[in-house]
């Protein structure tokens, strides 16, 4: 999320003030809330099966809909403030630009590093039975 925050805000040649790091904490509560999502119904498929990889592309795949809806319901709601003239507007940036990242991220990234992070779980199991 902090990329895509930092990004936007450069091409838009927006200046770090204190309502764009206030648009940066909601984009970053938003984004981790996402990822939590994620993982959380991940571990539940490890626990249903033990298989990680299978149980991380089951997770991307099943809440790709809410993790989408939850990023675009918040962009929607923050693109008329990102193209007013109005002191808020970093705030509408920041969040556009870090949610834009953070769902890539949260639908790319988080699984493949949960597949990473437990793909030995199955094995240490067996081996403490």
């Amino acid at each position: 999320a902090l990329a895509g925050i930092v990004w936007s805000l450069f091409l838009t040649h927006t200046r770090l003030s204190v309502p764009a790091l206030t648009g940066a904490i909601m984009c970053m509560g938003t984004a981790t809330d996402n990822s939590i999502l994620v993982v959380s119904f991940a571990r539940e498929r490890l626990a249903a099966h033990g298989n990680a990889v299978a149980a991380a592309i089951e997770a991307g795949y099943a809440r790709i809909r809410p993790v989408i809806m939850t990023a675009l319901a918040m962009i929607i709601g923050m693109l008329p403030m990102s193209f007013s003239n109005s002191q808020n507007a970093p705030l509408g940036r920041a969040v556009i630009g870090g949610l834009l990242v953070a769902t890539f991220a949260t639908l790319l990234f988080v699984p493949c590093v949960f597949a990473i992070m437990h793909r030995n779980d199955k094995k240490a199991t067996e081996s403490h039975q």
